[in-house]
């Protein structure tokens, strides 16, 4: 017992830096946020309280109770994330093609928003973090920016190194955190015990129906303390809902209330502290250590949105909305710490253009939140759209709390949406590129299977072929075709031209299913045919990385033998021929076929050995 109690702890502690450290760095920007900056509202004592009421309500509402309390229910065997309630939803409404589609859609664009959130959440938590020495110091406020990108660009170098070497430090680097939050915020509450009265939801909801434009701009910046509810949904397939349940109710949650009402009672009685109200609670003495502390939790907050960046990549890749990419695994023991460099690459040069574009937090502050926001009302909508279908009816009853929360969520995205022209276009913008480039993808795929299915090979491929004839050569050879039971388009080519079947010749075919994970035991599905085929399916999660070469050793225990640095590896790779106008969206096809081309080759992407590949071509009109 108590060694199940020991690892549960450890767990508890290292769920505390990956899956919170997004939300758990928020109070560094996001209560200063509603009395300074732009949208800043009047510093009075009401108001004060008000925002701190919206703060506790909010992070209740939606992050305790639809996310820790009810999303992390909704799992595909332990894994979370945008994606995989796409799966869920897509499983609930398959027999509704229309709605499919919607939900396709939805959760398409929910995804795509999670990279403005990736590439924001480091630039606003390392700059608002730095931005300490500028209380410490005015005359340091000019190398914020310098000191900013040293630390963003150095976190972005070392992702290829993986976060294994460091990992262990991230849960007691963020106890320390979690715990400073508390003790610096109760010794203000203490001081100023009136702050509490913040906790009734009468001064949230006097303030909106009183004070309507007030409120809508103050939402603006309350809404920042909820950044992170969606990370942490994703994140739990890391730890399993049960110790990020125990994370937040034990530590997380306690402390971030007991830090913003600390920084309400701070200023209540100093109105001049809303400059920077964090830093202001710590002692003169303290400001240089929590300083360098808050840099540490934010460099633990941003990595983990951007291996959250590379999960979803993956996840996209393994459900069709992206090509295929090199992925490279960064430990040799944890499956999900991986790392993509385009991604890496492409992340880094977004953020150091954020950093100098708005050069602090309060500039960034407009620019996050309608990313965070859009996402979050997505996967509300969602929900209220497949819930009335489940087939549990148990769950139909959540309805009415989704309800709840996308209205919340509803009234958060509308005020963010107000600072579009402040910053907010800028994950707008993002998102909307890169959902172009899943759906040009997604639907790219589709008409390209649709023309191969139509086409006279196709036809051949599904028909029987007669192999009695045919002269057989010793040796393994694999053909990797889309559709199991057909002749793959390699096999068709390579027996054209060379006139040969190899004396031991299978036909396999690798399918994602909508599921993170599948088992070895469901991994394989094997079949013999009459004239000597071997047909075999290999089953494989979007959340993994196919082997070949791996899965033959498990189809060896269905009697079928291939040693993978004999067996000849046979892929076809199609090109693009344009064969019709291009009309207004002709753009599209080109940007298809580039990524097409762009895409990883199948040697790689399966882990084949290189010198025992056969690539053939062929081309297809589109």
């Amino acid at each position: 017992m108590s060694v199940s109690k020991t690892s549960r702890s450890a767990l508890t502690i290292a769920a505390l830096g990956v899956v919170y450290g997004d939300i758990g760095t928020s109070p560094l920007y996001a209560f200063r946020a509603v009395f300074s900056g732009s949208f800043a509202i009047p510093l009075t004592e009401q108001n004060v309280l008000a925002a701190l009421s919206m703060i506790f309500w909010s992070v209740l509402i939606i992050v305790a109770i639809k996310y820790v309390v009810v999303m992390l229910r909704f799992d595909h065997r332990g894994e979370g994330g945008v994606l995989a309630l796409l799966s869920f939803a897509l499983g609930v409404v398959r027999d509704r093609p229309r709605l499919k589609w919607v939900v396709t859609v939805m959760g398409a664009f929910a995804a795509s928003l999670f990279y403005g959130d990736a590439v924001i959440t480091p630039a606003i938590s390392v700059l608002s973090a730095v931005e300490g020495i500028g209380v410490a110091s005015h005359a340091l406020d000019h190398l914020t920016v310098p000191i900013a990108l040293v630390i963003l660009v150095g976190l972005f170098l070392v992702q290829r190194h993986g976060t294994a070497r460091v990992g262990s430090l991230f849960g007691p680097v963020m106890v320390v955190w979690f715990g400073s939050l508390a003790v610096f915020g109760a010794i203000s509450v203490a001081a100023t015990p009136s702050v509490i009265a913040a906790l009734n939801p009468g001064h949230a909801l006097s303030f909106v129906v009183d004070h309507t434009g007030w409120a809508f701009a103050a939402a603006g910046a309350v809404f920042l303390c909820l950044t992170g509810a969606e990370a942490l949904y994703a994140d739990m397939g890391h730890f399993g809902p049960r110790t990020v349940r125990t994370a937040w109710f034990t530590m997380v949650f306690p402390a971030l209330m007991i830090n913003y009402l600390g920084q309400g009672a701070l200023l209540l009685r100093n109105p001049e502290a809303a400059r920077n109200p964090f830093y202001l609670l710590a002692p003169e003495a303290l400001l240089l250590p929590l300083i360098v502390l808050a840099t540490f939790a934010t460099i633990i907050a941003s990595q983990a949105t951007i291996s959250g960046a590379f999960s979803v990549t993956q996840q996209a890749s393994r459900l069709d909305f992206l090509p295929r990419l090199r992925v490279v695994h960064t430990s040799d023991t944890e499956r999900g710490q991986i790392y993509i460099p385009l991604v890496n690459s492409l992340l880094m040069v977004a953020v150091i253009v954020l950093v100098l574009t708005f050069r602090s937090a309060d500039g960034l502050a407009a620019a996050y939140g309608i990313a965070v926001a859009g996402d979050l009302l997505i996967s509300s909508v969602i929900m209220l759209l497949v819930l009335p279908l489940a087939r549990q009816h148990s769950l139909r009853w959540l309805w009415g709390l989704f309800l709840i929360t996308a209205t919340i969520e509803s009234f958060y995205f509308a005020a963010n949406a107000t600072k579009f022209m402040h910053g907010g276009w800028f994950p707008i913008a993002l998102a909307l590129g890169v959902f172009t480039l899943l759906s040009t993808w997604r639907r790219g795929t589709d008409i390209l299977r649709a023309r191969k299915a139509v086409s006279p090979a196709a036809r051949r491929l599904a028909g029987e072929v007669d192999l009695s004839g045919i002269p057989r050569v010793p040796g393994f050879a694999i053909f990797f075709g889309a559709t199991p039971g057909r002749y793959p388009s390699a096999f068709l080519h390579n027996l054209k031209h060379n006139k040969v079947v190899h004396t031991q010749t299978a036909f396999v075919t690798v399918r994602f299913d909508d599921v993170p994970m599948v088992a070895d035991d469901e991994r394989v599905e094997l079949s013999k045919r009459e004239d000597g085929i071997i047909d075999i399916v290999l089953h494989y999660g979007f959340r993994e990385e196919p082997n070949v070469p791996q899965a033959l050793k498990l189809v060896a225990r269905k009697g079928v033998h291939f040693d993978p640095e004999e067996t000849s590896f046979f892929t076809s790779k199609p090109a693009i021929v344009s064969v019709s106008r291009r009309g207004l969206f002709g753009w599209r096809r080109s940007l298809f076929g580039w990524m097409l081309r762009a895409s990883a080759s199948v040697a790689h992407y399966f882990g084949l050995p290189p010198n025992r590949v056969v690539e053939l071509g062929a081309q297809i009109g589109i």
